[in-house]
């Protein structure tokens, strides 16, 4: 049994069947990779998982809820966030109050902009932000406005954001797209420490394997909408089913 579980979905989009019998499992306090070429069904099983799509057939199961017709905006509510590809910030605002912003809507479960002088007045959800900065080693930044932030320090600013929900699932969508092979190093630094100061669940759509093998304790390859292969990254390197989906042709020997 995992935190996550899918078993037998199937996705199509009129003729073309993005996900055929998908079947996972990611284990709690685990980080778990998700990987495949171009078009084999990645960002659709994704968004399965966030409510943005729904399966055909099949279930999607998280801490024994389904997932099947939440909507994306209920998901935080279940102890589920998500890191997105560009790093979805709010650019005008500090890095201090980008994070006071998730810290109060865990709190009260809602928030709007116009409410913000309200919250910075909240010393509960300041103690709160201020720990998420040090968390994520951006404390020295907090009063920065975040569109003048690095590429790599919107990404931390992001994760500050996502922790700030306490989830028990966090989702990353290509988390070190863009970045400079510096700020990659540096994002593997980042979620590594996260997963040793919390119980949490990491699951990781990525297409650098640099990235993969450094971070994933289990990967699933998926290949033409569906699991081929799933094991310990040792195992995944040399396997001919992988090497065929990647170069077209089996391993030798």
């Amino acid at each position: 049994m995992g935190i996550l579980e899918v078993q037998g979905v199937n996705k199509a989009f009129g003729g073309l069947k993005a996900l055929s019998d998908v079947n996972l499992n990611v284990e709690e306090n685990t980080i778990h990779a998700i990987i495949g070429p171009n078009g084999a069904g990645k960002s659709t099983l994704l968004n399965c998982f966030i409510g943005k799509l729904i399966p055909d057939t099949g279930s999607v199961v998280f801490n024994g809820t389904s997932l099947l017709g939440i909507k994306p905006h209920e998901i935080n509510q279940l102890g589920v966030s998500r890191v997105f590809q560009t790093p979805e910030i709010f650019s005008d605002l500090s890095v201090f109050e980008n994070v006071m912003i998730p810290c109060f809507a865990k709190r009260d479960g809602a928030f709007k902009l116009n409410a913000l002088s309200r919250v910075l007045g909240q010393r509960d959800v300041r103690e709160k932000a201020e720990q998420m900065l040090v968390d994520v080693n951006m404390a020295d930044k907090r009063d920065m406005i975040a569109s003048s932030l690095s590429r790599g320090d919107k990404r931390r600013l992001e994760m500050a954001m996502c922790l700030a929900q306490d989830p028990k699932l966090l989702l990353l969508d290509e988390p070190t797209a863009g970045m400079a092979r510096a700020d990659t190093n540096n994002t593997i630094d980042l979620l590594h420490e996260i997963k040793s100061k919390r119980d949490i669940t990491m699951a990781i759509i990525e297409h650098d394997m640099h990235v993969v093998f450094s971070l994933a304790q289990k990967i699933s390859v998926l290949a033409q909408g569906t699991v081929i292969v799933e094991d310990m990254p040792e195992n995944i390197k040399g396997h001919p089913k992988v090497q065929e989906a990647y170069l077209g042709t089996p391993a030798e020997g």
